[in-house]
C-alpha cells in the first residue's frame, strides 16, 4: 500500500504519457494519409508514395477506390529514375512551345490538359518516328492532307508547330463529338476513334479506366497524368520546386507568296533575311525551293529581329528520326541536345540552378564565364551542357 501511494504519481504521468503518445501516432497517420494516398488490398497497406490526390484530365475525376488503376498510376510515375534530368530538358522546351500550342487548344475549345499530348507524342520536337508520323503531334500523312495540311516530297505543313495543332484540335474535337468524354478522346488520338469504340463495344464498358488495351494506349491516360503533375507540381515527383516562366513568342513578320520559288537563298534576299533563318521558321519547307503550280497561298514567316539568337529553337524544329516515343518511358529513345538554354526567373540562383540540372555548380559557371562576383538576375541566359546519357538513354 505504502509502495502504491509512494508511485502513484509516477503511474498517472506515465499512464497520460502513454495515451499522448498514442494520440501523436494516431494524428501522424492520419496527416500523412492526407497528404500521400495509400495504395492497399487485403494484405498489405503502403504508405508515402507521392501520387497526388484527386487527379482530373480535363476536369474529369480520376477513380480513387481501384487498387489496379492506382497501380498503373505508380508505375507511370515511378518507374522512371530520371525525371530529375529530364524535367530539366521538358521544362526547357514547355517554356518555348507552350506559349504557341495553349493558345490554340483555347480558341478551338480544346482543354489544357491535351498539351501534354504533345510532351508525350514528340517532346515538343519535330520527330519523325518509322510508321511515318510527324511534327510535334506525331501526325500521319493520310490524317494531315484530310484536314487540309499539305505533305508532299517539298513541303511538309505537319512541321509547322501552329498549323498541326490546329489540325490536333480538329481531330481531338471529333474524336469527343462521338464519346463526349474527354479522357476517351485522348486515348482516341494514340489508338484511334475505331479502335476505342470496338474496345468499349466488346468490353462492354464506356469507361477508359475499365478497358483492358494495349500497353501503349493503356498507359497514355497515366502518362499524360504524371506528366501533368511533373509541370504543375513537381515536388510531388520529388523535385526542388521550378515555376515555368514562358519564353515570349517570337514576332514575326508574315510574308504571303502564291507562285514558286525557284531558290530560297536569293528570296532570302528579296525579303532581307537569310536562308537559315527561313529554314528555321519554316521547317515545313523541306528543300531549297517551293513548287507551287497550284499557285497556293503559302505563308512564310520572317522574324521581325534578324540579328536575335534562336540557337536554342533549332533542335526542336529541325526534323529528326525517332523510334516510336509513346511505347517507351520518358528517357528512351528521344533525341535531345547536349545543350540547355536555360531562363533564369525570379529568386534563382546559381545553386539552385545545378542542383536542379544535377550539375556541378563550377561546371556551370565555367560554361556561361561566370565570376563570384557576377550576379545573375531574372532574364538571364545560361548555357546548361547535359550528356545525353542523362537525358536520353
Amino acid at each position: 500500500m505504502v509502495f502504491f501511494r509512494k508511485n502513484y504519481g509516477r503511474i498517472i504521468i506515465s499512464f497520460v504519457a502513454l495515451v499522448c503518445l498514442q494520440f501523436s501516432v494516431m494524428y501522424f497517420k492520419k496527416s500523412n494519409a492526407e497528404e500521400y494516398p495509400s495504395y492497399q488490398n487485403n494484405n498489405f497497406s503502403v504508405f508515402g508514395l507521392n501520387v497526388p490526390r484527386n487527379l482530373s484530365f480535363c476536369d474529369e475525376k480520376i477513380p480513387t477506390n481501384d487498387y489496379a488503376l492506382k497501380d498503373n498510376l505508380e508505375k507511370e510515375f515511378f518507374k522512371n529514375k530520371q525525371w530529375k534530368n529530364n524535367a530539366g530538358y521538358l521544362f526547357s522546351k514547355a517554356q518555348k512551345w507552350f506559349p504557341y500550342i495553349e493558345p490554340i487548344l483555347k480558341q478551338e475549345g480544346v482543354p489544357d490538359d491535351f498539351k501534354y499530348v504533345a510532351v508525350i507524342e514528340s517532346h515538343l520536337s519535330n520527330a519523325v518516328s518509322p510508321a511515318g508520323a510527324a511534327g510535334f503531334w506525331q501526325l500521319v500523312p493520310v490524317t494531315a492532307r484530310h484536314y487540309g495540311l499539305i505533305v508532299n516530297d517539298n513541303v511538309d505543313e505537319r512541321l509547322d508547330v501552329e498549323r498541326s495543332t490546329r489540325v490536333a484540335c480538329k481531330l481531338i474535337k471529333y474524336a469527343y463529338s462521338i464519346f463526349k468524354n474527354w479522357t476517351l478522346s485522348a486515348a482516341a488520338y494514340n489508338l484511334g476513334i475505331g479502335g476505342i469504340q470496338n474496345a468499349l463495344a466488346k468490353q462492354n464498358t464506356n469507361n477508359y479506366y475499365d478497358l483492358l488495351l494495349n500497353r501503349e494506349t493503356g498507359a497514355f491516360i497515366y502518362r499524360i497524368l504524371a506528366y501533368k503533375t511533373l509541370f504543375a507540381n513537381p515536388e510531388n515527383l520529388g523535385l526542388k520546386r521550378k515555376t515555368l516562366k514562358y519564353y515570349s513568342k517570337i514576332p514575326v513578320k508574315i510574308i504571303k507568296v502564291d507562285s514558286s520559288i525557284t531558290n530560297l537563298g536569293h528570296f532570302a534576299k528579296s525579303v532581307q533575311c537569310n536562308k537559315a533563318l527561313i529554314k528555321l521558321f519554316n521547317p515545313w519547307l523541306l528543300s531549297d525551293h517551293l513548287d507551287n503550280p497550284d499557285r497556293h497561298v503559302y505563308e512564310i514567316k520572317i522574324p521581325k529581329q534578324s540579328n536575335a539568337d534562336y540557337s536554342s529553337y533549332y533542335s526542336d524544329l529541325i526534323k529528326s528520326e525517332i523510334q516510336d516515343s509513346v511505347e517507351v518511358a520518358i528517357t528512351d529513345s528521344v533525341p535531345v541536345e547536349n545543350v540547355i538554354n536555360h531562363l533564369v526567373i525570379e529568386k534563382e540562383n546559381l545553386k539552385d540552378i545545378a542542383e536542379f540540372y544535377d550539375i556541378n555548380e563550377t561546371d556551370l559557371r565555367s560554361w556561361n564565364n561566370i565570376t563570384d562576383s557576377t550576379v545573375i538576375k531574372a532574364g538571364d541566359k545560361l548555357i546548361i551542357k547535359v550528356k545525353r546519357n542523362k537525358i536520353g538513354n
